[in-house]
């Protein structure tokens, strides 16, 4: 639910473009600053990661885990009710934006916390599988937003989706994450850190320091994954529909939403596979191998786009998010990467600063350089998979027994 209420923003961003932003705003600035205030809670995604990771090093993993879902359905229930720049003009867009800074705080926090409070759960030969289903999990919120776009777009016209219905998918997820918050009460605390409480081997002072000063090369790698799992997300499984209905290729709206909805249900088989793969094999075979099938695929949808039927196209666009669920290894090294005493903090603090870089720019280039290239989200993606093979060979001259 909670990545259900992060995602939703942009499967009716053409919706906020209009109704939050001046009506004599020329389109490309309405549609750049609606992806402004979309990225803005990237940006905000390491300030609530580093914090809650500190916290949560310091005096337990589920209290932060509790706090994150509150975090999240607060906004989002007042994105649902917001009054429109015709109602209440500049202060409109400032509002949206603020609940948009508090929503990237709550996921800063949310999705290091699930990573490192199930990985503290499971066995050591489970790590990967376990954080396979979470990731494959939160794709499952990427579907349920989908879904509720294509609900959205079947049942009511356009006018009425401006005028009103839009407003239904944030009011549902942020009543909905109430119940998740209620649920989250019967959770424990993850037994690697009673462990550390009962042996007082807590770290002292800023966890976020010793990360800093002592674990730069896990840093790096972690950033590195994070960066591929970006492009898979944003690139593959969110914009790839924008593109397919684009005035370039004109695939109707509802084909594109349930071509994605297919591809969400591979990427989260595909998610679940990977995690089993670098229980099996370890994360440096499991990435060379997923990363090649990724870029291989990702270049024959791409250029597959408007020259092949619409079962053909759908079926290449599943194959390929299979692929995507390489982001399913990524918790899986990054857990390995740091020790226990600031695990949260240095996969909180790598994690969120590159989807913050990387997750927040990536949807105002590609807006960009698409108008000069359509298929540029390809090129992107290729790259990408190439730098993740050599993440993999990486992880296999290292020689670590854990990843």
């Amino acid at each position: 639910m909670e990545y259900y209420d992060f995602i939703i923003f942009i499967f009716f961003a053409s919706i906020f473009s209009g109704q939050f932003f001046p009506a004599d705003l020329s389109p490309f600035w309405k549609t750049l600053n609606t992806y402004g205030v979309f990225a803005i809670a990237y940006f905000m995604r390491p300030v609530g990661g580093v914090i809650m990771a500190h916290f949560g090093d310091l005096i337990g993993r589920k209290k932060m885990f509790t706090l994150s879902i509150v975090l999240m359905a607060l906004p989002t229930l007042c994105i649902g009710f917001l009054p429109t720049f015709d109602h209440i003009g500049y202060a409109a867009p400032i509002l949206l934006m603020l609940m948009r800074m508090l929503q990237g705080i709550a996921i800063g926090g949310e999705i290091p916390g699930a990573w490192v409070f199930v990985s503290e759960h499971v066995p050591k030969n489970r790590v990967g599988i376990a954080n396979g289903m979470v990731t494959s999990g939160l794709t499952l919120g990427i579907l349920l937003g989908s879904l509720i776009a294509l609900l959205i777009n079947s049942y009511f016209s356009k006018a009425d989706i401006a005028d009103y219905a839009w407003r239904i998918p944030f009011i549902v997820g942020g009543l909905l994450g109430f119940v998740t918050v209620y649920l989250r009460r019967y959770l424990h605390e993850t037994p690697v850190f009673k462990e550390m409480q009962e042996r007082k081997t807590l770290n002292q002072g800023l966890p976020i320091a010793t990360v800093w000063q002592h674990h730069k090369p896990a840093i790096l790698i972690s950033i590195l994954a994070t960066w591929l799992l970006t492009a898979g997300i944003v690139v593959v499984i969110l914009f790839a529909p924008e593109l397919m209905k684009s005035e370039l290729f004109k695939i109707p709206a509802k084909v594109a939403l349930t071509m994605q909805s297919l591809t969400i249900v591979a990427l989260a088989c595909g998610c679940i596979f990977t995690g089993r793969m670098c229980d099996l094999f370890g994360a440096g075979k499991t990435f060379m191998a997923m990363c090649t099938g990724l870029a291989i695929c990702s270049s024959v949808f791409y250029h597959s786009i408007g020259h092949v039927d619409y079962v053909t196209l759908a079926m290449m666009y599943a194959v390929t998010g299979f692929f995507v669920g390489i982001v399913g290894g990524v918790p899986f090294i990054m857990v390995h990467a740091f020790p226990p005493n600031i695990r949260f903090s240095g996969l909180s603090f790598s994690y969120n600063l590159s989807y913050a870089i990387f997750g927040g720019l990536t949807p105002l280039f590609l807006g960009i350089v698409n108008k000069i290239n359509p298929l540029s989200g390809s090129y992107y993606v290729l790259f990408l998979s190439i730098m993740g093979v050599f993440c993999g060979i990486y992880l296999l001259r290292i020689r670590s027994k854990l990843i």
